[in-house]
């Protein structure tokens, strides 16, 4: 089973804060010195955790990146002179009291704590940071404990890339682990909470923050507790949602998990179903959600049975939400995934026992596969819900339910994938309010991403398949035929919809009646997916 933290949070003291941050920009400590000094081939081996390229590479490199790196996240135990000549202004003593380092068992120092630089790009430019978190199981050769403070991580980085970032008033980051959400948000946001349930993270990552001199306000609590009745324009969050197979206590008779560090505290996907139902209460008019998070999916289900149960109160509401499943996962798998991401291999005798019991935690509920995606909530501000119609004292035909949209996506296209789910998540709540009459009255323009595809058997001149593809967003590849290809291309803003159609059925002879039957709905989707725009 993981391991328990045996060392305290950093602590935040202004005066030596600012003497790291000194040194680390004197030594040089970016993402892009230590890609440069490790190299393709040990810069790919640390990704997958193996450090010996790495330990190789840095043993012959004199710059102070080399040393900050072998020391803060291959685990390296440095000489006292080494820690003064790469930390001159903190010393030993001020990372010390930062609760950065401590003795080794052979006298040289160590690390408590992992820092490493992170690099991004956002609207408004180049991010360079350093992000403080937990030591890994690389640096430890250790399995992780519950109480493990992650660094920026896959999921991080996929959230990150996720996030819209047009300005914004209030921002929550729920679950904010060591904060790298909040982080990001402070650069488009006017105010940025951060929560979470561990103290521990609270204090990882309220010294990011002074490290990379950003304001957040933080707060303790279980998910939406520490915020209640308060309202936000952006909401982000990934949460401890890993579906975690739980024991009884046999003393107090409670059930708990210790099997990842990532539990969140509930029996199979109930967290994620707590938080989709209370969340969009705390949604401001215009307001935005976007999560990650797991959903069983039962034998002989569909695999948006659960996210669909969830979000019905806020599509009631008027919220629109959008369900993206990127991938499944059948429980086997699932189990090795998550017992290896918490430093536990088939080769550890606890592997048996921990995937066991995953699979017998799966069996109870009859769980098929588990799928992994984003879950995307916007609250458009001038929908009335449709269940407070009568409250609203109004025309009812103004009230109406919000919009849902559950959908598999077979990979990613080039360009900004957050741009991309906003303005789709903007165009389902759009194309709600626009009849079919409606929709042919407006000056579509096909997305210049999007090219024709054809599939022709050599020598014939009539193809078997027609696809409009993708380029950028989900690099989504759509069927069509001869009629919608026609029509989609022809759409470059001068003429409706409408007209488009019209012209198109005039040149081939089709039944306009028929072809608006057959080519709006079709429409409809490509403008909700990006592919044409309003």
């Amino acid at each position: 089973m993981p391991t328990t933290i045996d060392t305290a949070p950093p602590r935040v003291l202004p005066d030596q804060v600012a003497a790291l941050r000194a040194d680390l920009i004197a030594g040089q400590y970016t993402a892009a010195a230590v890609e440069a000094l490790l190299g393709p081939v040990a810069a790919a081996a640390l990704g997958r955790e193996d450090a010996v390229p790495a330990r190789r590479v840095l043993a012959a490199r004199p710059e102070p990146a080399a040393a900050l790196l072998r020391l803060f996240t291959l685990g390296e135990a440095l000489s006292r002179a080494e820690v003064e000549a790469i930390l001159p202004t903190l010393g030993v003593s001020g990372a010390s009291a930062l609760g950065l380092l401590g003795p080794a068992p052979d006298g040289r120092l160590r690390a408590l704590m992992d820092l490493a630089p992170y690099s991004a790009r956002d609207d408004l430019g180049e991010i360079d940071w350093w992000i403080v978190s937990d030591l890994s199981e690389l640096a430890t050769g250790r399995a992780l404990g519950p109480e493990h403070v992650l660094g920026v991580g896959g999921a991080s980085l996929t959230l990150a890339r996720l996030t819209p970032r047009t300005p914004v008033g209030r921002v929550l980051d729920l679950g904010c682990g060591g904060g790298i959400q909040a982080l990001h948000a402070s650069r488009h946001a006017e105010h940025v909470v951060a929560t979470d349930l561990s103290e521990r993270a609270l204090a990882v990552a309220a010294f990011n923050a002074a490290l990379n001199g950003i304001e957040l306000e933080l707060r303790h609590g279980s998910l939406l507790e520490p915020v209640a009745g308060e309202q936000f324009d952006l909401i982000v969050s990934n949460p401890p949602f890993v579906i975690t197979p739980r024991s009884t206590d046999e003393a107090g008779g409670r059930e708990q998990a210790r099997w990842t560090y990532r539990d969140g505290g509930r029996a199979g996907d109930t967290l994620l179903a707590e938080l989709l139902q209370a969340l969009p209460a705390h949604l401001a008019p215009d307001g935005t959600a976007v999560m990650l998070g797991n959903w069983e999916i039962r034998e002989g289900a569909d695999w948006s049975a659960h996210p669909r149960a969830w979000l019905q109160d806020a599509i009631a509401e008027g919220v629109d939400a959008w369900v993206v499943q990127r991938e499944q996962e059948d429980p086997a798998e699932y189990a090795g995934t998550w017992a290896r991401d918490g430093g536990i291999t088939p080769r550890d005798p606890r592997w048996a026992e921990l995937v066991g019991a995953w699979l017998d935690d799966f069996a109870t509920r009859d769980v098929a596969a588990i799928g992994f995606g984003y879950v995307l909530l916007r609250r458009p501000a001038d929908r009335r819900p449709a269940d407070n119609r009568r409250d609203a004292g109004t025309d009812s035909e103004a009230a109406q339910p919000g919009q849902l949209c559950t959908e598999q996506v077979p990979g990613t296209g080039s360009g900004t994938l957050s741009e991309h789910l906003a303005a789709s998540l903007r165009a389902l709540g759009e194309l709600a309010a626009l009849s079919d009459e409606e929709l042919a009255a407006v000056r579509l323009v096909r997305a210049a991403d999007v090219v024709e595809r054809r599939h022709l058997t050599p020598g014939e001149w009539d193809p078997m398949l027609i696809e409009l593809v993708q380029g950028a967003g989900f690099a989504r590849a759509v069927p069509a035929d001869q009629l919608l290809a026609a029509t989609v291309g022809a759409l470059d803003g001068t003429l409706t919809l409408g007209q488009v159609l019209g012209a198109v059925c005039a040149l081939t002879d089709a039944d306009e009646a028929e072809a608006r039957a057959r080519v709006l709905p079709a429409v409809r989707e490509l403008v909700r997916t990006g592919m044409v725009t309003l």
